[in-house]
């Protein structure tokens, strides 16, 4: 017998049904010399400080750095403690005695790091030593599975990509642990939790959200011209930028007298060829979604993991853009199934099935699985998002193999008395991969359209304007634009090459990405504004503290990312990179330890209700220590954060200031005071008086 490990039951079931194996057991499929199992995913992970024997947050414990680290049955959280997952357990209680009654195991689960780790923790916890291989598979469609199962791979192969995934599992930890120990003893007002990845994408945010904030609008103004030739309106402008309205109404009240036409005195033409854009991986289509869709990155993500296990596409958690020769050869019956589909029929006309754009081809640029692409199943029952993020994958499979696109480009440059006017231009001449845009999305205009102009050509002026602009603040960011700085997180290095490297990786990994945003706002560190990411109170809180420590330095987290690269690509030690991450936890938890003038000064307050006992301020609750009065005040209202302030006037007043920005159920943004009444519960007041429900 034989046993396959799938990493989900969908999965399972989808390679059971292949291999023949139809006796369904529990936690298991069985049949034609297989067993056919699954896992939720991670079953196994590194035990927590307890379970070395530290228990509580202790300065004297720090830094932990276990030796050997310990594997443990998954933990889910129960009152006030971890207790052991019954599920995980009974799971794999399961794989455990099919791996026993086998001779040899298939690793089905996904094919990726984190796939890998799942499989390897689970096999080491078992101190199993059967012989393994691997099923590497980028779809669950008949076809796919079967290519898999004809080419399964050495277990052994993989070893790289498990050492890659174990090393960030640890560094992780090592990093995790500590960190937030050392933050929470020294601040000694609650639990804060710091992480390898998770803090430099929380200054990220913090860092944005300040310059945003900070930002001093700049007035400047310049001076328009509108001209008409042969019945085309276009329009110049100034060169020069001025600093004051004066400066340029005087430039104006100039040109007004002395001039009714500009010379041309340059003009500059040429072709600009835009070359279609290339394939999706999860974090291109991410980003897209957000901006078209309004859905997180988490979702996104579940989304098209629900859309591949249904065989509609292919791997999800693809870090690549593009895809083997051999995978090209399947490209022309994919649009044809796309041909079958009404509203892809105008978009296939426009194709020409032996004059492909082969730009997405390239085998060196190929990772773990190739780019995003819809399968052979025609796509049918799909929600109105499946829907969706089908669509985008389908329509970019469109573009991408079209021909490019070509502008004709035109710059000239206008003197009128001694200014200088810019004027540009901009005309189609190939449509190419923006006519299947076209069909689907409204595309903005290119650029105003000009008529035939020449060198020192005196071109009348219509009219002139003194026109009012403003310097930008820099944008707060979006899902889309977190994941693109995440993605480019490494071009402020100095080293060129290592810089070209993180450009291609920078920090986390389109797999992990959406779940590193997820915890910020689990750990209520950021929340949304309409479509923006701003931290919280206490997300600023935790930068203001970490900001100049190493734990929130970028460019490092990315550099990390390359060395789990090359340990992927057996090119680099997995041993040196563990040493070098215990050297960094000890260095950042005793420079977290010794910042403690950094410490918050929390108000002694007394409890409004019984009058006798100080208040216990933590970031979520304020709350009366005596059992029997029980006196508690959430600090997050109606998604707004009370600050210190607004909760020592809500003790000492009975009543808040203003509190803008909260929210309903229903969505819709209100201000109120929060106040106590004679019970002592906190209720709304509205600027006209008038109360709500208990709060």
């Amino acid at each position: 017998m034989k046993t396959v490990i799938a990493e989900k039951p969908s999965v399972a079931r989808e390679i059971a049904v292949f291999l023949g194996a139809s006796e369904k057991k529990e936690g298991y499929y069985k049949g034609n010399g297989y067993f056919v199992t699954w896992t939720f995913g991670h079953l196994v992970g590194l035990g927590m400080p307890e379970d070395y024997g530290i228990s509580g947050f202790e300065k004297t414990s720090l830094p932990i750095l276990p030796d050997p680290y310990v594997l443990v049955v998954r933990k889910q959280k129960k009152d006030k403690g971890y207790v052991v997952d019954p599920d995980a357990l009974r799971q794999l209680k399961v794989i455990e005695k099919v791996i026993t009654l086998s001779e040899k195991i298939i690793v089905a689960t996904d094919a990726g790091r984190e796939g890998e780790l799942i499989f390897r923790y689970i096999y080491e916890y078992l101190k199993c030593s059967k012989p393994f291989e691997r099923l590497w598979i980028s779809s669950l469609t008949e076809k796919g599975i079967r290519q898999g199962f004809e080419n399964l791979k050495t277990g052994t192969d993989f070893d790289g990509l498990f050492h890659a995934a174990q090393g960030r599992s640890r560094a992780d930890w090592l990093v995790g642990i500590n960190a937030s120990q050392a933050l929470s003893i020294v601040q000694g007002d609650g639990t804060y939790s710091l992480g390898r990845v998770q803090t430099p994408v929380l200054a990220l945010i913090c860092r944005r959200f300040l310059e945003n904030q900070t930002f001093s609008v700049q007035k400047y103004w310049q001076i328009e011209l509108s001209h008409t030739k042969d019945f085309v309106s276009f329009k110049s402008h100034s060169e020069k930028k001025w600093d004051t309205e004066k400066q340029a109404q005087d430039a104006f009240k100039s040109i007004k007298r002395n001039e009714n036409s500009a010379l041309i005195t340059s003009i500059e033409i040429k072709n600009v060829i835009q070359q279609p854009p290339l394939l999706f991986d999860l974090t291109g289509l991410q980003k897209e979604a957000n901006k078209k869709l309004n859905l997180s990155a988490e979702e996104t993500l579940s989304i098209v993991q629900g859309l591949y296990e249904k065989k509609f596409i292919t791997y999800p958690r693809t870090g690549s853009k593009y895809i083997p020769e051999d995978i090209w050869e399947e490209i022309p019956n994919l649009i044809k199934v796309l041909q079958y589909q009404e509203k892809f029929k105008e978009a296939t006309n426009k194709l020409k099935l032996g004059r492909l754009n082969k730009r997405i081809v390239n085998d060196l640029r190929v990772t773990d699985h190739h780019a995003l692409l819809i399968t052979d199943k025609v796509a049918s029952g799909l929600t109105v998002k499946e829907n969706a993020l089908y669509n985008m994958i389908a329509i970019r499979l469109l573009e991408a193999v079209s021909e490019a696109c070509t502008k004709e480009v035109t710059a000239i440059t206008l003197e009128v008395l001694h200014y200088n006017f810019i004027l540009k231009g901009c005309k189609l001449i190939e449509s190419g991969w923006r006519s299947i845009t076209g069909i689907f999305f409204e595309t903005a205009e290119t650029g105003q359209q000009l008529p035939t102009l020449k060198k020192e050509e005196q071109i009348k002026i219509k009219q002139a304007l003194v026109i009012e602009n403003k310097t930008k603040a820099p944008v707060l960011y979006t899902e889309a634009g977190l994941l693109s700085a995440m993605e480019t997180s490494g071009k402020e290095i100095e080293n060129y090459e290592e810089r070209k490297a993180l450009l291609q990786i920078g920090i986390g990994t389109p797999a992990t990405r959406a779940s590193i945003i997820e915890t910020l706002f689990e750990r209520r560190y950021i929340q949304r504004e309409i479509k923006s990411l701003i931290p919280t109170q206490k997300g600023l809180k935790v930068y203001e503290l970490v900001k100049d420590k190493k734990i929130a330095d970028v460019a490092m987290t990315a550099q990390w990312e390359v060395v789990l690269q090359k340990i992927q690509n057996k090119e680099a030690d997995a041993a040196a990179f563990q040493k070098e991450m215990e050297s960094f936890a000890s260095s950042i938890t005793e420079e977290l330890l010794q910042s403690s003038s950094s410490k918050i000064q929390v108000p002694e307050l007394f409890c409004p209700k019984c009058k006798k006992e100080k208040l216990i301020i933590r970031d979520n609750i304020v709350k009366c220590p005596d059992k029997i009065c029980s006196w508690l005040q959430f600090r997050n209202v109606c998604g707004a954060q009370l600050t210190i302030n607004e909760i020592e006037n809500l003790v000492h007043n009975g009543k808040t200031s203003l509190i803008k920005g909260m929210k309903s159920r229903a969505g819709k943004k209100f201000n109120a005071y929060i106040m106590l009444n004679e019970k002592w519960e906190s209720s709304f007041e509205f600027e006209k008086n008038k109360s709500s429900p208990k709060s």
